[in-house]
């Protein structure tokens, strides 16, 4: 198991615990992708209005039919769970650190508060190694166990259907904002800084009060979640501010809009908050995907998505620094909240 033990740094502010009943979330959009494969022009724009309707209104969706083949899937989670099988010590030969922040970790803060969980993180796509490393300058490059056969091989391979679905999507999300439908393609060249990442829940001896993961928003583009059939994840809905559990569905991703999503789009769309409730006698598994443009992209809202009766609500900022500075606070509990979206939005009131 995790190996964690329940202390002060797990525990939660009284108004963000968890409440042992959480209702259902009831009316999250399922959908069907498999009509973009198709390639009916009418089908495929229907599909793009579906995902458009769930973007606004519930800033995520699930993903049916969506093309990743079974044994692909198979086989990254059976790595997974042999992976968290390893012994202490074998995890800890692929620790990450603050200049290397790939591999394992078991002490990793959300809003200044410790996760109840261990993760592995890794990089898809190895970015070459820089010439030389400037001070802060975090380097990419991924730790694999040396004693798991076939880890590396079935990470890549997921990592591979994982891009070609969340190209999918991003296409989808195009042309539901009237864009083109590569508009959005042309961010994601051979430096993204996407990355994988296996999170273990072990059973928590106090899940009123600790979270797995605690409230946040993603700040990448897009997430593309796999969730064993444990349960856990909560979204706060939109037209209550209450939180829901997201039941999981059979052979299906969770689709997050992310915070690039939500300023590319000038706030049409807006990324979910959510979090991940653990619970006292099983263990839970997820694989999330997190699509992010490369680190020299300037992230704002579009220009065809902009107007004098619609002015930019954000100013530009760029996704490298952006999210190094997301990086290094997971490793240390920060005096000030971490960097947001909304540390870069614009009063409009002063402007008008």
């Amino acid at each position: 198991m995790g190996g964690l033990s329940m202390d002060q740094a797990f525990v939660q502010a009284p108004e963000h615990r968890p409440k042992a009943a959480l209702a259902e979330a009831a009316g999250i959009p399922v959908i069907d992708i498999s009509p973009l494969a198709g390639g009916d022009e009418a089908s495929v724009e229907a599909l793009a209005a579906e995902v458009g309707k769930a973007s606004r209104e519930w800033g995520f969706f699930v993903v049916v039919r969506h093309g990743v083949p079974d044994d692909t899937m198979a086989r990254a989670l059976e790595a997974q769970r042999a992976f968290f099988a390893m012994t202490p010590e074998q995890k800890a030969a692929v620790r990450r650190d603050e200049a290397a922040p790939l591999g394992y970790y078991e002490s990793e803060h959300t809003k200044n508060v410790r996760d109840w969980k261990e993760v592995f993180d890794l990089v898809p796509r190895e970015p070459p190694p820089p010439a030389a490393v400037a001070d802060g300058q975090l380097v990419f490059e991924n730790k694999w166990p040396q004693d798991l056969p076939g880890f590396r091989e079935a990470l890549e391979e997921y990592g591979n259907a994982m891009e070609q679905l969340a190209l999918n999507l991003m296409e989808l999300i195009a042309r539901s904002l009237g864009l083109r439908p590569d508009r959005l393609k042309g961010f994601f060249k051979d430096d993204q800084t996407t990355f994988i990442r296996l999170n273990h829940y072990p059973p928590c001896p106090s899940p009123d009060l600790a979270l797995g993961v605690g409230r946040h928003k993603d700040a990448g583009a897009l997430t593309v979640l796999y969730q064993d059939d444990v349960g856990g994840l909560d979204v706060r809905r939109r037209s209550d501010g209450e939180w829901v559990r997201v039941r999981p569905v059979p052979d299906s991703f969770i689709i997050n809009v992310g915070d690039i999503v939500q300023v590319w789009s000038n706030d049409r769309y807006e990324s979910a908050e959510h979090r991940v409730s653990v619970n006292s006698h099983k263990e839970r598994f997820s694989m999330p995907y997190f699509f992010n443009p490369g680190s020299g992209a300037m992230i704002e809202p579009l220009e065809e998505l902009v107007s004098d009766e619609n002015p930019p609500r954000y100013d530009a900022y760029n996704w490298g620094e952006f999210f190094s500075t997301r990086k290094n606070s997971n490793f240390k509990k920060l005096a000030v909240e971490n960097v947001q979206i909304a540390h870069f939005r614009k009063d409009l009131k002063s402007i008008a």
